[in-house]
């Protein structure tokens, strides 16, 4: 069986990323990777959203190596486990992992045929007219998630592919259509352009 392919969104806070990608695994070959984070859950979050962690039980998992990535963003820390990331990749399903720059670049030295995926919103007007519309940080966190939210925008030339969150369903489209057209990439295709080889050497 093919391998599945591991997408990585980022994305500045208030981009509408988590949004997104939660609608683009829909599809039944798609699996949307869940972070652990020591964050405490907002309202309305639960188990589908965060593996919520104590800093100790967070701490445990960095000793005994269960992390594909981790980072320490916004006061908290925040990681992606290995075992359901390479078990559904080894079932042939796409991953897409919705992380923070910090942890995309991670994924990015350990992990080649990842495929990177920056999301912006229209403007930067509209960005800081997101993060106030959550009304759940004080004004220093909010300035601290701005100054961030700037210095990950900076990275975007990093990645492979920018989608702009203007519209919610056509973000999620163009996701959807990068997945179909990562089907087409050579390195995805190896092993049925070496059978051909092989066909041909036999004759």
């Amino acid at each position: 069986m093919i391998k599945g392919k591991l997408l990585v969104v980022s994305g500045p806070s208030g981009a509408g990323k988590s949004t997104i990608c939660k609608r683009a695994v829909n599809n039944k070959n798609n699996y949307l990777s869940i972070s652990a984070t020591t964050r405490k859950p907002r309202d309305g979050e639960g188990c589908d959203d965060y593996i919520f962690l104590s800093e100790n039980e967070f701490n445990e998992k960095i000793k005994n190596n269960e992390f594909l990535e981790y980072a320490r963003v916004h006061g908290n820390y925040y990681g992606t486990l290995k075992k359901p990331v390479f078990d559904n990749l080894e079932k042939g399903n796409n991953v897409i992992l919705e992380i923070d720059v910090q942890g995309s670049m991670q994924i990015k030295k350990i992990y080649h045929d990842c495929e990177m995926i920056f999301v912006l919103p229209p403007s930067l007007e509209v960005l800081i007219s997101r993060l106030k519309g959550r009304k759940s940080e004080t004004e220093e966190q909010f300035q601290l998630r701005l100054k961030n939210s700037v210095k990950e925008i900076k990275t975007a030339h990093e990645y492979d592919y920018l989608v702009i969150n203007d519209n919610i369903d056509d973000a999620v489209e163009e996701i959807n259509e990068i997945i179909k057209l990562l089907d087409k990439k050579i390195k995805y295709n190896m092993d049925f352009i070496d059978k051909f080889i092989l066909e041909e050497e036999s004759l």
